[in-house]
């Protein structure tokens, strides 16, 4: 089945060979061009690392491609020279996707993972974790929480035939980790689950239409609504940390590159980027101008200290000859 994926991956990256329709420009030549796709976090993440570029790279021309339609498209445009930075991209989703590779868990074994298959399969550079896991997440009020003193995802079990659920309708059908593995993993169902659209499930539940929803772990709406997320104790959801990747060629001809990204390691957690998603999708302000206002507050995280990917060992065997 792996040979399968990586065939038909092939074949995809085969067909979108050309550059893209409507790209100017080649990343190849013309300074730093960062890409990303439509989801509101990775344009959030990707402004992020456009303005910490131009912060200490001041005289290096960057351009920034949004709202491409998936990440194999999304790494695609670096692999053929539209651009040499991806803003975010996500463990488990890259690890399924253009690498072909079974889900995991774990989030270190994923990020060990990534890390090797970029380097080997697509000869490029995945660099480590913003910080955060957008992952899926059982999630309550905390009126409801509280009253049913609920803290993990297995608490649910008591509650299985009462309480309404509502899901996502690709993930009740969805394998790996979908219902099905579900109800193998906590060894119960719910006796009421309902198929909901992803962008109406969070007030579904604030508004007591549903009791309890499966949504995205980073959502601005887990904040605005006071959302309480479950602890996913029996550990069925894959690890979707978030982490930038570059082009190996754009950290030869920028070597600071790699200090300005590994500045951002560790600076984003779950709950900060609820809080940058909320600004943008709540409050209406632009990605460019939430991750202007977030680097402002941190100083650019001028004063920070980082380790260099050669000094680690997961990366050494990886730059070694590059």
């Amino acid at each position: 089945m792996k040979k399968i994926i990586t065939l038909l991956l092939s074949f995809i990256f085969l067909l979108t060979g050309c550059a893209f329709p409507g790209l100017g420009g080649n990343a190849q030549t013309d300074g730093i061009v960062v890409t990303s796709g439509s989801l509101t976090e990775r344009q959030i993440l990707s402004e992020i690392t456009v303005q910490m570029i131009n912060h200490y790279l001041p005289d290096v021309k960057t351009d920034l491609i949004n709202n491409i339609s998936s990440t194999l498209l999304i790494v695609q445009t670096v692999r053929n020279g539209n651009a040499n930075v991806i803003g975010a991209n996500y463990s488990g989703t890259s690890l399924t996707g253009e690498l072909g590779e079974e889900a995991i868990i774990d989030p270190k074994q994923a990020f060990e993972k990534v890390v090797k298959g970029y380097d080997e399969q697509l000869d490029m550079i995945w660099f480590p974790s913003y910080g955060f896991d957008n992952t899926y997440a059982f999630m309550v009020t905390e009126e409801f929480a509280k009253k049913h003193n609920l803290k993990n995802t297995s608490d649910l079990e008591e509650l299985k035939d009462t309480i309404k659920v509502g899901a996502d309708a690709g993930w009740i059908d969805k394998e790996g980790d979908g219902y099905k593995a579900f109800k193998e993993k906590y060894g119960f169902g719910f006796k009421n689950l309902m198929p909901m659209e992803m962008g109406i499930i969070y007030d579904a539940v604030k508004d007591g239409k549903m009791d309890v929803v499966l949504g995205y772990s980073t959502d601005g709406r887990i904040q605005s609504n006071n959302l309480v997320l479950l602890e996913d104790d029996k550990q069925i959801f894959p690890a979707y940390d978030a982490s930038p990747v570059t082009s190996k060629e754009i950290l030869k001809r920028y070597p600071k590159l790699e200090e300005i990204l590994l500045k951002l390691e560790g600076e984003v957690d779950n709950e900060m980027m609820q809080k940058l998603n909320r600004k943008s999708d709540q409050d209406k302000i632009e990605p460019r101008l939430v991750a202007e206002e977030f680097l402002k507050a941190n100083n650019y995280f001028e004063n920070k200290k980082v380790k260099k990917l050669e000094d680690r060992e997961l990366y050494k065997e990886i730059l070694k000859g590059n």
